[in-house]
């Protein structure tokens, strides 16, 4: 049996269910939001370490997370959080640098000297002397967030299907018929790839060139630490990329901030990252790690520019890309879902998207 449907959106996470949902206010008259496992969210989106935080990315991403941010806080989605890239005396240079980098942009970061780092950060190992603040980092309900978008698509009419991994595709004159791994299908006439780390696999499986997005992999593990993180310490990060912690419910979240490149899969933590992330964490504290009380890993995609693919498919008729993310999916979804969803159904910006540059994420670049 068929179902037939205008628009296709493979993939439920949080992109697959945020454009799913803006496609249904738009106008969009019957969607399908297709997901092969048991629920949505169970891969990238649900292993987020949850912040909302205006640099992430780079400055081409700055005005989909700057778009998206009054949506989010508005719609209570987001807790002050602040953030500091901390840098040792070596790194002055990199801080600079980074300033430089954002000027401009929108953003509001502030330049700061030891003791303004260490007003933020107690217990600061002597060597780490600067840092760059970012008042404006939140930190962001990934669960709630999400499940926002499945419930607003589900009252606008999209119908969800889950355990339906796409195994099969056909273009007809008609249409794009999508097969399950249980033979069940679906029509339709526009099909949008929202599938993550599958993304490219997924292109390759509707005929078309896929456009290098490889996904990489983030480990996080959960500490006890003596003394425990207080709840108003900043997300800290380390200007040259090789850590990152937060305080989460009276434990720290900590990751080493890697970025392994991984096939698609269910990603799981490796134990030798883990213990990186300690041992760098060691040497930025005199806290004591008391305990790792659990650990987790999520797949992270980008293309090879690190930006975005939004759009149409510039040579299979009826395939719109909406993928390559990276870590900022979720923090840039607002704005991202809304801009994709006026590229899909050719309708005119709004107040949210109208400074937003599509062109930079045009799937025709590659």
């Amino acid at each position: 049996m068929t179902a037939g449907f205008d628009i296709a959106v493979v993939g439920a996470g949080i992109a697959g269910a945020s454009l799913a949902a803006e496609l249904a206010a738009q106008g969009a008259q019957s969607v399908v939001l297709i997901e092969a496992e048991d629920q949505p969210g169970y891969h990238t989106t649900g292993r987020s370490a949850a912040f909302w935080e205006e640099c992430y990315g780079g400055p081409d991403v700055v005005p989909l997370t700057l778009a998206s941010g009054p949506w989010l806080r508005d719609n209570g989605f987001l807790s002050p959080r602040g953030a500091l890239y901390i840098g040792r005396e070596d790194e002055a240079p990199a801080l600079d640098a980074f300033m430089e980098r954002f000027e401009g942009s929108g953003v509001h970061i502030e330049r700061l000297d030891r003791e303004g780092l260490t007003a933020h950060l107690s217990g600061l190992r002597p060597e780490w002397v600067g840092a760059v603040w970012e008042p404006a980092c939140a930190d962001i309900d990934v669960s709630a967030l999400h499940q926002h978008y499945l419930a607003a698509a589900r009252k606008s009419g999209v119908h969800l299907a889950t355990r339906a991994q796409i195994v099969g595709a056909e273009r007809t004159e008609a249409g794009w018929i999508l097969t399950d791994a249980h033979n069940e299908r679906f029509s339709a006439g526009v099909v949008a790839n929202a599938a993550g780390a599958w993304a490219d696999t997924f292109a390759a499986l509707v005929g078309a060139r896929p456009k290098g997005i490889q996904p990489l992999r983030r480990t996080v593990a959960q500490l006890r630490t003596d003394p425990a993180p207080p709840a108003t310490l900043p997300l800290v990060l380390d200007i040259a990329g090789r850590f990152y912690f937060k305080p989460e419910s009276g434990r720290l979240w900590l990751s080493p901030h890697d970025e392994e490149p991984s096939p698609p899969c269910d990603a799981a933590p490796e134990e030798l990252a883990v213990a990186e992330a300690i041992a760098r964490f060691e040497t930025v504290v005199d806290w004591r790690v008391a305990a790792v009380e659990r650990k987790w890993a999520g797949l992270r995609s980008f293309a090879p520019d690190r930006l975005p693919v939004y759009g149409y498919d510039p040579a299979v008729e009826g395939l719109f890309w909406f993928a390559g993310q990276g870590g900022f999916g979720i923090q840039t979804a607002p704005a991202a879902a809304r801009l994709a969803a006026q590229l899909l159904l050719d309708l005119p910006r709004d107040a949210m998207t109208a400074e937003l540059d599509a062109g930079l994420y045009d799937p025709a670049r590659f």
